[in-house]
Protein backbone atom coordinates (compact mmCIF):
# COMPACT_ATOMS: atom_id res chain seq x y z
CA UNK A 1 0.00 0.00 0.00
CA UNK A 2 1.55 3.08 -1.00
CA UNK A 3 2.40 5.65 2.31
CA UNK A 4 -0.35 8.34 1.70
CA UNK A 5 -3.10 5.19 1.56
CA UNK A 6 -1.54 4.18 5.23
CA UNK A 7 -4.10 3.85 6.96
CA UNK A 8 -3.73 2.64 10.74
CA UNK A 9 -3.49 -0.90 11.09
CA UNK A 10 -7.05 -1.48 12.60
CA UNK A 11 -8.44 -1.01 9.05
CA UNK A 12 -5.61 -2.28 7.06
CA UNK A 13 -6.49 -6.19 7.16
CA UNK A 14 -9.60 -7.50 7.53
CA UNK A 15 -7.73 -10.52 10.18
CA UNK A 16 -6.41 -8.21 11.95
CA UNK A 17 -9.30 -5.79 12.72
CA UNK A 18 -10.38 -6.02 15.99
CA UNK A 19 -13.99 -3.88 15.02
CA UNK A 20 -12.63 -0.86 16.07
CA UNK A 21 -12.51 2.83 13.99
CA UNK A 22 -9.96 6.16 14.20
CA UNK A 23 -12.09 8.90 15.75
CA UNK A 24 -11.22 10.47 12.31
CA UNK A 25 -11.97 8.91 9.22
CA UNK A 26 -10.03 9.34 5.79
CA UNK A 27 -10.66 11.82 3.10
CA UNK A 28 -13.35 10.95 0.30
CA UNK A 29 -10.12 10.68 -2.34
CA UNK A 30 -8.36 8.81 -0.10
CA UNK A 31 -11.18 5.94 0.32
CA UNK A 32 -11.60 5.74 -2.87
CA UNK A 33 -7.86 5.12 -3.46
CA UNK A 34 -7.82 2.54 -0.42
CA UNK A 35 -10.80 0.51 -2.33
CA UNK A 36 -9.08 0.97 -5.89
CA UNK A 37 -5.95 -0.88 -4.47
CA UNK A 38 -7.84 -3.42 -2.75
CA UNK A 39 -9.92 -4.40 -5.90
CA UNK A 40 -6.44 -4.32 -7.74
CA UNK A 41 -4.43 -6.36 -5.14
CA UNK A 42 -7.20 -9.38 -5.67
CA UNK A 43 -8.29 -8.42 -9.49
CA UNK A 44 -8.05 -12.04 -10.77
CA UNK A 45 -10.77 -12.59 -8.41
CA UNK A 46 -12.95 -9.27 -8.95
CA UNK A 47 -16.00 -10.75 -10.58
CA UNK A 48 -17.89 -7.46 -12.46
CA UNK A 49 -15.40 -3.94 -12.67
CA UNK A 50 -13.86 -5.38 -15.86
CA UNK A 51 -12.02 -2.86 -17.80
CA UNK A 52 -14.31 -2.77 -20.10
CA UNK A 53 -16.81 -0.55 -17.91
CA UNK A 54 -16.23 3.52 -18.27
CA UNK A 55 -14.14 4.91 -16.47
CA UNK A 56 -16.50 6.49 -14.09
CA UNK A 57 -18.86 3.67 -13.77
CA UNK A 58 -15.47 1.70 -12.82
CA UNK A 59 -14.61 3.99 -9.50
CA UNK A 60 -18.25 3.26 -8.07
CA UNK A 61 -17.97 -0.62 -8.50
CA UNK A 62 -14.30 -0.48 -6.27
CA UNK A 63 -16.06 0.57 -3.08
CA UNK A 64 -18.99 -2.16 -4.01
CA UNK A 65 -16.13 -5.00 -4.07
CA UNK A 66 -14.15 -3.82 -1.21
CA UNK A 67 -17.06 -3.68 0.37
CA UNK A 68 -17.82 -7.52 -0.12
CA UNK A 69 -14.30 -8.42 0.04
CA UNK A 70 -13.70 -7.30 3.51
CA UNK A 71 -16.82 -8.97 5.03
CA UNK A 72 -16.07 -12.08 2.91
CA UNK A 73 -12.74 -11.79 4.93
CA UNK A 74 -14.20 -10.76 7.74
CA UNK A 75 -15.71 -14.58 7.94
CA UNK A 76 -13.35 -16.50 6.54
CA UNK A 77 -10.02 -15.35 7.44
CA UNK A 78 -10.28 -14.66 10.74
CA UNK A 79 -9.56 -18.41 11.70
CA UNK A 80 -11.95 -18.35 14.99
CA UNK A 81 -15.97 -18.71 14.65
CA UNK A 82 -16.79 -16.61 17.48
CA UNK A 83 -14.63 -13.84 16.40
CA UNK A 84 -15.84 -13.86 13.15
CA UNK A 85 -19.34 -13.48 13.97
CA UNK A 86 -18.23 -10.13 16.41
CA UNK A 87 -16.50 -8.47 13.37
CA UNK A 88 -19.97 -9.71 11.00
CA UNK A 89 -21.92 -7.47 13.46
CA UNK A 90 -19.74 -4.98 13.30
CA UNK A 91 -19.14 -4.65 9.58
CA UNK A 92 -23.48 -4.52 9.76
CA UNK A 93 -23.14 -1.54 12.68
CA UNK A 94 -20.79 0.11 10.04
CA UNK A 95 -23.22 -0.80 7.44
CA UNK A 96 -26.17 0.95 9.28
CA UNK A 97 -24.16 3.77 10.03
CA UNK A 98 -22.96 4.14 6.68
CA UNK A 99 -26.61 4.58 5.78
CA UNK A 100 -27.37 7.56 8.30
CA UNK A 101 -24.60 9.49 7.23
CA UNK A 102 -22.26 8.44 9.92
CA UNK A 103 -18.85 6.82 8.27
CA UNK A 104 -15.32 6.37 9.26
CA UNK A 105 -14.03 2.92 7.62
CA UNK A 106 -12.31 3.89 4.30
CA UNK A 107 -14.48 1.44 2.57
CA UNK A 108 -17.92 3.12 4.04
CA UNK A 109 -16.36 6.71 3.12
CA UNK A 110 -16.27 5.83 -0.75
CA UNK A 111 -19.27 3.46 -0.11
CA UNK A 112 -21.55 6.12 0.78
CA UNK A 113 -20.91 8.54 -1.77
CA UNK A 114 -21.28 5.33 -4.18
CA UNK A 115 -24.93 4.64 -2.39
CA UNK A 116 -26.55 8.18 -2.78
CA UNK A 117 -25.52 8.74 -6.07
CA UNK A 118 -27.21 4.90 -7.00
CA UNK A 119 -29.85 5.04 -4.66
CA UNK A 120 -28.71 1.82 -4.07
CA UNK A 121 -30.94 0.11 -1.11
CA UNK A 122 -29.89 -2.00 2.37
CA UNK A 123 -31.03 -5.23 1.82
CA UNK A 124 -28.46 -6.64 -0.94
CA UNK A 125 -25.52 -5.09 1.52
CA UNK A 126 -27.16 -7.12 4.38
CA UNK A 127 -27.97 -10.46 2.06
CA UNK A 128 -24.16 -10.56 2.11
CA UNK A 129 -23.42 -10.62 5.63
CA UNK A 130 -26.63 -13.02 6.11
CA UNK A 131 -24.75 -15.55 4.13
CA UNK A 132 -21.17 -15.15 5.89
CA UNK A 133 -22.73 -15.47 8.92
CA UNK A 134 -24.46 -18.53 7.67
CA UNK A 135 -20.97 -19.84 6.98
CA UNK A 136 -19.98 -19.72 10.46
CA UNK A 137 -22.78 -21.58 11.71
CA UNK A 138 -23.95 -24.14 8.75
CA UNK A 139 -21.70 -26.67 6.77
CA UNK A 140 -24.46 -28.94 5.58
CA UNK A 141 -27.60 -28.48 3.53
CA UNK A 142 -30.25 -30.91 3.45
CA UNK A 143 -32.04 -30.48 -0.07
CA UNK A 144 -31.38 -28.76 -3.01
CA UNK A 145 -34.08 -25.51 -1.91
CA UNK A 146 -31.64 -25.31 1.05
CA UNK A 147 -28.78 -24.40 -1.01
CA UNK A 148 -30.85 -21.92 -2.98
CA UNK A 149 -31.68 -20.38 0.02
CA UNK A 150 -27.97 -19.88 0.65
CA UNK A 151 -27.05 -18.92 -2.51
CA UNK A 152 -29.81 -16.27 -2.39
CA UNK A 153 -28.30 -14.58 0.36
CA UNK A 154 -24.09 -15.38 -0.89
CA UNK A 155 -24.70 -14.79 -4.78
CA UNK A 156 -26.99 -12.87 -5.59
CA UNK A 157 -26.77 -9.76 -3.69
CA UNK A 158 -24.30 -9.31 -6.05
CA UNK A 159 -25.77 -9.12 -9.64
CA UNK A 160 -28.28 -6.46 -7.65
CA UNK A 161 -25.72 -3.96 -6.78
CA UNK A 162 -24.37 -4.51 -10.19
CA UNK A 163 -27.82 -4.36 -11.59
CA UNK A 164 -28.55 -1.18 -9.37
CA UNK A 165 -25.03 0.64 -10.49
CA UNK A 166 -25.98 -0.08 -13.78
CA UNK A 167 -28.99 2.21 -13.47
CA UNK A 168 -31.63 -1.22 -13.50
CA UNK A 169 -34.29 -2.03 -11.19
CA UNK A 170 -37.08 -3.43 -12.88
CA UNK A 171 -37.92 -7.52 -11.49
CA UNK A 172 -37.67 -9.23 -14.92
CA UNK A 173 -33.44 -7.91 -15.24
CA UNK A 174 -33.43 -9.18 -11.42
CA UNK A 175 -34.59 -12.54 -11.78
CA UNK A 176 -32.37 -13.33 -14.54
CA UNK A 177 -29.38 -12.03 -12.94
CA UNK A 178 -30.50 -14.03 -9.66
CA UNK A 179 -30.24 -17.18 -11.87
CA UNK A 180 -26.94 -16.65 -13.35
CA UNK A 181 -25.40 -15.68 -10.13
CA UNK A 182 -26.62 -18.64 -8.46
CA UNK A 183 -25.56 -20.84 -10.94
CA UNK A 184 -22.13 -19.09 -10.62
CA UNK A 185 -22.28 -20.14 -7.18
CA UNK A 186 -23.29 -23.86 -7.78
CA UNK A 187 -20.74 -24.24 -10.61
CA UNK A 188 -17.88 -22.93 -8.13
CA UNK A 189 -19.41 -25.39 -5.54
CA UNK A 190 -19.72 -28.47 -8.18
CA UNK A 191 -15.64 -27.56 -8.92
CA UNK A 192 -14.56 -27.46 -5.13
CA UNK A 193 -16.13 -30.46 -3.86
CA UNK A 194 -13.11 -32.02 -2.84
CA UNK A 195 -11.58 -28.80 -1.24
CA UNK A 196 -14.76 -27.47 0.64
CA UNK A 197 -14.96 -30.94 2.50
CA UNK A 198 -11.15 -29.72 3.77
CA UNK A 199 -12.63 -26.81 5.43
CA UNK A 200 -15.86 -28.74 6.90
CA UNK A 201 -18.20 -27.84 4.15
CA UNK A 202 -20.33 -29.76 2.21
CA UNK A 203 -22.83 -27.93 -0.76
CA UNK A 204 -24.34 -31.52 -2.13
CA UNK A 205 -27.24 -32.35 -0.79
CA UNK A 206 -27.80 -34.05 1.88
CA UNK A 207 -30.87 -35.78 0.13
CA UNK A 208 -29.29 -36.52 -2.79
CA UNK A 209 -26.00 -37.84 -1.54
CA UNK A 210 -28.44 -40.31 0.68
CA UNK A 211 -30.61 -41.08 -2.44
CA UNK A 212 -27.51 -42.02 -5.05
CA UNK A 213 -26.05 -44.02 -2.06
CA UNK A 214 -22.83 -41.88 -1.76
CA UNK A 215 -21.79 -40.80 1.83
CA UNK A 216 -19.51 -38.64 3.84
CA UNK A 217 -17.45 -41.24 4.67
CA UNK A 218 -16.91 -41.78 0.69
CA UNK A 219 -16.62 -37.74 0.76
CA UNK A 220 -13.50 -38.07 3.26
CA UNK A 221 -11.69 -40.60 1.22
CA UNK A 222 -12.43 -38.91 -2.31
CA UNK A 223 -14.27 -42.46 -3.47
CA UNK A 224 -15.17 -42.05 -6.81
CA UNK A 225 -17.75 -43.83 -8.27
CA UNK A 226 -21.10 -44.36 -10.19
CA UNK A 227 -22.80 -43.11 -7.12
CA UNK A 228 -20.82 -40.31 -7.10
CA UNK A 229 -21.12 -39.46 -10.94
CA UNK A 230 -24.90 -39.93 -10.85
CA UNK A 231 -25.11 -37.55 -7.97
CA UNK A 232 -22.70 -34.98 -9.17
CA UNK A 233 -24.67 -35.17 -13.12
CA UNK A 234 -27.61 -34.49 -11.16
CA UNK A 235 -26.29 -30.86 -9.54
CA UNK A 236 -24.79 -29.94 -12.77
CA UNK A 237 -28.16 -30.27 -14.59
CA UNK A 238 -29.62 -28.31 -12.29
CA UNK A 239 -26.82 -25.94 -13.16
CA UNK A 240 -26.88 -25.62 -16.49
CA UNK A 241 -30.75 -25.02 -16.48
CA UNK A 242 -30.11 -21.87 -14.50
CA UNK A 243 -27.46 -20.62 -16.31
CA UNK A 244 -29.89 -21.32 -19.25
CA UNK A 245 -32.81 -19.37 -17.66
CA UNK A 246 -30.82 -16.67 -16.72
CA UNK A 247 -28.32 -15.85 -20.45
CA UNK A 248 -30.76 -13.36 -21.98
CA UNK A 249 -30.06 -10.91 -19.19
CA UNK A 250 -26.77 -10.40 -21.63
CA UNK A 251 -29.04 -8.75 -24.49
CA UNK A 252 -31.13 -6.68 -22.26
CA UNK A 253 -28.28 -4.60 -20.51
CA UNK A 254 -25.72 -2.17 -22.22
CA UNK A 255 -23.11 -3.50 -23.99
CA UNK A 256 -20.26 -3.08 -21.43
CA UNK A 257 -22.22 -4.58 -19.02
CA UNK A 258 -23.26 -7.63 -21.43
CA UNK A 259 -19.85 -8.66 -21.97
CA UNK A 260 -19.01 -8.99 -18.20
CA UNK A 261 -22.82 -11.04 -18.04
CA UNK A 262 -22.03 -13.19 -20.67
CA UNK A 263 -18.43 -13.79 -19.95
CA UNK A 264 -19.02 -15.15 -16.66
CA UNK A 265 -21.61 -17.16 -17.89
CA UNK A 266 -19.56 -18.50 -20.93
CA UNK A 267 -16.76 -19.18 -18.27
CA UNK A 268 -19.27 -21.35 -15.57
CA UNK A 269 -20.84 -23.27 -18.51
CA UNK A 270 -17.41 -23.99 -19.58
CA UNK A 271 -16.58 -25.24 -15.91
CA UNK A 272 -19.73 -27.26 -16.51
CA UNK A 273 -18.69 -28.76 -19.36
CA UNK A 274 -15.46 -29.71 -18.23
CA UNK A 275 -16.81 -31.56 -15.04
CA UNK A 276 -18.99 -33.79 -17.48
CA UNK A 277 -15.63 -34.48 -20.29
CA UNK A 278 -13.96 -36.02 -17.35
CA UNK A 279 -17.35 -38.05 -16.13
CA UNK A 280 -18.05 -36.07 -13.11
CA UNK A 281 -14.34 -36.96 -11.56
CA UNK A 282 -13.32 -33.62 -9.61
CA UNK A 283 -12.24 -36.19 -6.76
CA UNK A 284 -9.30 -36.48 -8.85
CA UNK A 285 -8.69 -33.12 -10.79
CA UNK A 286 -10.19 -30.21 -10.20
CA UNK A 287 -11.68 -28.45 -13.54
CA UNK A 288 -10.25 -25.06 -14.18
CA UNK A 289 -9.71 -22.30 -17.39
CA UNK A 290 -6.44 -21.41 -18.17
CA UNK A 291 -5.35 -17.84 -18.76
CA UNK A 292 -5.29 -18.64 -22.21
CA UNK A 293 -8.50 -20.27 -22.32
CA UNK A 294 -9.87 -17.17 -20.45
CA UNK A 295 -8.47 -14.74 -23.50
CA UNK A 296 -9.55 -16.88 -26.08
CA UNK A 297 -13.23 -16.83 -24.50
CA UNK A 298 -13.31 -13.06 -24.11
CA UNK A 299 -12.37 -12.39 -27.54
CA UNK A 300 -15.53 -14.80 -28.79
CA UNK A 301 -18.09 -12.84 -26.35
CA UNK A 302 -16.43 -9.83 -27.51
CA UNK A 303 -17.22 -10.50 -31.05
CA UNK A 304 -20.60 -11.91 -30.84
CA UNK A 305 -21.64 -8.77 -28.06
CA UNK A 306 -20.47 -6.58 -30.97
CA UNK A 307 -21.97 -8.50 -34.10
CA UNK A 308 -25.22 -8.84 -32.60
CA UNK A 309 -25.51 -5.57 -31.86
CA UNK A 310 -24.76 -4.28 -35.08
CA UNK A 311 -27.18 -7.20 -36.84
CA UNK A 312 -29.99 -5.92 -34.95
CA UNK A 313 -29.39 -1.84 -35.39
Amino acid sequence: MRAELSFPSIVSQPAEWTGELPASPPSLDQARRYCEQLVRSHYENFPIASLLLPRELRAHFYPVYAYCRWADDLGDETGDRARALFLLDRWEEELQDCYRGRVRHPVFVALRETIEQFEIPQQPFLDLITAFRQDQTRTRYRNFQQLLGYCRYSANPVGQLVLHLCGYRDPERKRLSDCTCTALQLANFWQDVKRDFRIGRIYLPLDDMARHGYTEDDLAHSRYNENFAALLKEQVERTWKLFREGLPLASQVGVRLAVDVELFSRAGMEILKRIERQNYNVLARRPVLGQGEKALLLASVLASQLFSRRKGR
